[in-house]
């Protein structure tokens, strides 16, 4: 299954995306905040796992690629990194539940490529999984992540921050913020914004 926006399409993972997600899973830029940098062996699991989650679920982390324009139909890029939703593998106050969360090739920052797709997945999980609640988290110092968040209507209670469990006390990653977004939040925002419309 695939969702499309106005300028990303969001699909099923392919053989050729191995290569250039091992790389972005190499760039110290894109893993500052994670707790190290991935082997070309790891990143091959990590998508082993995010197939079979599509197999399980019918949705998990989007191979993202960049459509072609109109305007300028020689635009496609492959393979940028993912967005999607997936289910937590450890145990919080906030747990079970669904989170949305994106890794991009650093040359495609800044462009609004995250924002764009992880409203898509949200809208996804609201319309098509009937969720009631999505969640995000990541670093206090991840204010690119933070950023994406709050302009996807996310919003922080710092009630519920929480140390994440899969890391060592001490660990300088181990204190995480994290936000929330209900249903209902989100439509009122897309009506809120249908009003703002001429």
């Amino acid at each position: 299954m695939s969702l499309v926006t106005e300028r990303l399409i969001l699909r099923d993972w392919r053989d050729a995306d191995r290569e250039p997600f091992a790389r972005l899973n190499d760039d110290p830029a894109v893993m500052e905040f994670m707790p190290s940098r991935l082997t070309r062996d790891e990143s091959d699991a990590s998508v082993a796992r995010t197939r079979a989650s599509f197999e399980a679920r019918g949705w998990g982390w989007w191979a993202v690629e960049i459509k072609p324009s109109t305007k300028q139909p020689t635009t496609r890029v492959p393979f940028i990194g993912y967005v999607g939703l997936s289910v937590p593998r450890f145990e919080a106050h906030f747990t079970p539940c669904v989170e949305v969360g994106w890794r991009l090739a650093k040359e495609y920052w800044g462009y609004g490529y995250a924002s764009e797709a992880a409203t898509a997945c949200l809208r996804f999980g609201f319309e098509k999984l009937t969720l009631e609640q999505i969640v995000a988290f990541t670093v206090p110092l991840n204010k690119r992540s933070i950023r994406v968040m709050e302009k996807i209507g996310m919003t922080r209670d710092a009630a519920d921050d929480f140390d994440h469990p899969n890391l060592a006390p001490g660990h300088p990653l181990r204190r995480h913020v994290l936000y929330k977004i209900t249903r209902a939040s989100a439509a009122g925002a897309d009506v809120a914004a249908a009003q703002r419309e001429p």
